[in-house]
């Protein structure tokens, strides 16, 4: 069966820490969607969030290291959603990332350019600076002023996490929100049989 893309979860393009934690997605039929599954997957995934330069080759360990600071930021962000406390562990997940390495970009000089900022690191930091990137993002956002709309969508099985963006929205995409709606119509309509995943 061939898997649909989802389109972007709301505030997953402002925000690389939902990038992240929406890179893998439970899909109705108990499917998952994972774009990290690999290390190959992985360092196209960075890549095409502008955290490593084309090239880039990412080993086994490093595609471990972005799949566990997205399972702690997952958690901290569906304990936030929730209004609970926070695993203690996910947020030192989170801190160690932050801390790992000065993500302050340097200050250079050419002459083509003049002064401009630009990260500087060694090719063997990539993860860690992607890492701290994404950390800090979620720092930002936990702490902003949208923290408050951070929520996971409400069309079950999806478990992506989103920013809402008006009103009562509560789902993740146009394509939940169809599942959902005709979930409920159909449960209406047999009474209070459960439904069979409509839309997938």
């Amino acid at each position: 069966m061939t898997i649909v893309p989802l389109p972007d979860a709301p505030g997953t393009a402002e925000h690389l820490c939902l990038a992240l934690a929406n890179s893998v997605v439970t899909l109705p039929g108990g499917q998952q969607l994972d774009e990290l599954d690999s290390p190959m997957n992985a360092t196209a995934w960075l890549v095409g969030h502008g955290l490593a330069p084309h090239g880039t080759g990412l080993l086994e360990y490093c595609q471990l290291q972005l799949t566990d600071l997205r399972r702690k930021l997952r958690a901290v962000l569906l304990a936030h959603a929730e209004g609970t406390a926070p695993d203690p562990d996910s947020l030192e997940g989170i801190n160690r990332a932050l801390s790992a390495v000065p993500s302050a970009a340097l200050l250079r000089y050419s002459p083509d350019e003049g002064l401009n900022r630009v990260a500087s690191h060694p090719l063997t930091q990539i993860v860690d600076h992607a890492m701290a990137q994404i950390a800090e993002d979620a720092a930002a956002l936990l702490t902003g002023p949208d923290a408050a709309r951070i929520a996971r969508c409400a069309s079950e099985p999806c478990d992506r996490l989103m920013v809402r963006t008006h009103g009562r929205r509560q789902w993740c995409s146009a394509r939940c929100g169809a599942r959902q709606r005709a979930n409920r119509a159909y449960a209406r309509k047999k009474g209070s049989a459960p439904a069979p995943d409509i839309l997938a």
